[in-house]
C-alpha cells in the first residue's frame, strides 16, 4: 500500500516536469534559433512480490529526462545584414564575456557593439577568423572577430591592364575608320586617375600604330588643355592574313608605359600593357568587322571609405568600400557535434559541451559534414503549437492521475487505521 502512495508521488514529479517543458517550449515560440525541449520517462527497478511466479511491481516513474530536439527549423528570410541562418547541421561558436567560456549557439541575429566586436543579441563574442595584414587564414585557431569601422582603404597605382579589341580589316589609309581612339582610366600611387588616351592608325594593309598621351596638366612637362605624347607608349601592331596578331611578339608581351613627373607628386607611373592572355592568344585582333573594345581592364584603385559591412552566404563577412570594391574581412566558424543531444542549456540561446559530448570540429561552413550559413535569414523556434497542447493534456492527466491514485491509497490506509482501532 506504501509502494502505491510512493509510485504516485513520483509520478506527480515526473508530470510536473512534462508541463514545465512544454510552459517553456511555449513561452520559446518565436524564439530565434530555439529547438523545442522533448520529455523521456523511465520507470524505476521493479520490486519481486514473493509470490513465487515471477509477478514483480514497479517502483514509479524515474526523474525525466530532458533533451532539445535538434531539427532543422524554418528558415524565415530577414534582410538583416548581419543575421546569419544555418541550413544543415552545425553551431555558432561564441564566447561568454564574462566567464571566457566557449559556448555554442544556433542563433544567428547577430550585432556589433560599441567596440566593433561581432557579438550575439545577447552579448557573446562570434568566434571566427578576422583578416590580418590584408590575409584572411581559416586553418588557424578561431578568435572574436571584430569588424572594422570607418576604415579607409589605401589607393592602389596601376600597374597591370589590358584592352580587348578589334581593328576592322576593311577599313582605309587616311580615311576615318582608319582611327580610332579608346581612353583607360588609371590611377598613381596617391589615388589620383588620369585619362591614357590609346590611339590607332591604319598604316597599311595588316598594319597599325598606336600612341598613347595623357593630359598635358597631368605631367609637369605637359600642358593644360593639350594633350602630351607618352614617349614610352608608340608602336606598330602587324597582322597575318587571318587577322593574328603577329608583332610585337608574344616574347615582347608585355609593353611597358611610363609616365614620369606627375603633377600631383606621386610616383611615376609604370603600367604594363598585356597585349596577349596568359594562353598566350592576342587581345588584339583584326577582322573585317567594326571597330569596338570588346572589355578593358586595369588593377588600380583610388582611396575609398568603408560605407558597409554584411554577412554573405557561406558565413563571409564582407566589408564594402565606396569604389564599390567588396573585401571578405572576417569568416564565421561553424562547429560540428556528433552527438548534439548531449549539449547542456545554459540560457541566451546557447549550450555548452557536457562530460558525454563529442570534440567539437570546428571549421568553415560547407566543409566536413558542417551545414552552410544563408545571409539575410533566421532559423526560427522548433516549437509545434498543436504538438505542445497535446503534450499539456496528457501530461495533465497523468498528473490528475497519480493525485487519484494518492487520494485512493489514503482512503484506504484510513480504512485500515479504523479496522485496527475498532
Amino acid at each position: 500500500m506504501f509502494t502505491s502512495f510512493s509510485s504516485a508521488l513520483t509520478g506527480l514529479d515526473a508530470a510536473q516536469v512534462g508541463v514545465d517543458t512544454v510552459g517553456s517550449n511555449l513561452a520559446n515560440l518565436d524564439t530565434t534559433g530555439y529547438k523545442a525541449s522533448t520529455v523521456s520517462f523511465y520507470d524505476l527497478v521493479a520490486q519481486n512480490l514473493g509470490l513465487g511466479n515471477g509477478s514483480s511491481v514497479g517502483l514509479g516513474t524515474g526523474q525525466p529526462q530532458v533533451t532539445p530536439n535538434f531539427s532543422q527549423g524554418a528558415i524565415q528570410t530577414t534582410n538583416g545584414a548581419l543575421d546569419g541562418a544555418i541550413q544543415g547541421d552545425g553551431f555558432f561558436v561564441v564566447q561568454d564575456p564574462s566567464t571566457g567560456a566557449i559556448q555554442y549557439t544556433r542563433a544567428g541575429n547577430f550585432e556589433v557593439d560599441a567596440n566593433g566586436n561581432l557579438v550575439t543579441s545577447t552579448g557573446q563574442f562570434v568566434q571566427g577568423w578576422t583578416q590580418t595584414g590584408g590575409v584572411l587564414n581559416t586553418s588557424g585557431a578561431i578568435t572574436g572577430i571584430t569588424i572594422p569601422s570607418g576604415a579607409l582603404q589605401p589607393p592602389v597605382a596601376t600597374t597591370n591592364m589590358t584592352i580587348d579589341l578589334n581593328l576592322n580589316a576593311a577599313a582605309t589609309v587616311g580615311a576615318t575608320d582608319g582611327t580610332f581612339t579608346t581612353p583607360v582610366t588609371v590611377y598613381d600611387s596617391l589615388g589620383n586617375s588620369h585619362v591614357l588616351t590609346f590611339t590607332f592608325t591604319e598604316t597599311a594593309a595588316n598594319s597599325w600604330t598606336y600612341a598613347v598621351t595623357i593630359p598635358g596638366a597631368d605631367v609637369t612637362a605637359g600642358t593644360a588643355g593639350t594633350p602630351y605624347a607618352i614617349p614610352s607608349a608608340t608602336g606598330a601592331l602587324t597582322f597575318d592574313s587571318n587577322g593574328k596578331l603577329t608583332a610585337p611578339a608574344l616574347a615582347a608581351n608585355p609593353v611597358k608605359i611610363t609616365v614620369a613627373g606627375l603633377s600631383d607628386g606621386a610616383t611615376d607611373l609604370a603600367v604594363n600593357w598585356s597585349l596577349y592572355n596568359t594562353d598566350g592568344t592576342p587581345r588584339i585582333s583584326q577582322f573585317a568587322t567594326p571597330t569596338a573594345v570588346a572589355s578593358e581592364s586595369q588593377d588600380g584603385q583610388a582611396a575609398a571609405q568603408l560605407t558597409h559591412v554584411s554577412l554573405s552566404n557561406g558565413g563571409e563577412i564582407l566589408a564594402q568600400f565606396s569604389n564599390g570594391q567588396q573585401l571578405a574581412v572576417a569568416q564565421l566558424a561553424l562547429a560540428s557535434i556528433r552527438n548534439p543531444d548531449s549539449l547542456t542549456s545554459v540560457g541566451d540561446n546557447n549550450f555548452q559541451v557536457s562530460a558525454n559530448t563529442a570534440a567539437p570540429a570546428v571549421g568553415t561552413p560547407n566543409t566536413g559534414g558542417r551545414g552552410n550559413v544563408l545571409a539575410g535569414a533566421l532559423e526560427s523556434s522548433t516549437v509545434d503549437i498543436a504538438q505542445e497542447f497535446t503534450n499539456l493534456i496528457t501530461f495533465q492527466r497523468s498528473y490528475e492521475a497519480s493525485a487519484k491514485v494518492i487520494t485512493t491509497t489514503d482512503t484506504l490506509t484510513q480504512d485500515t487505521i479504523n479496522l485496527i482501532q475498532g
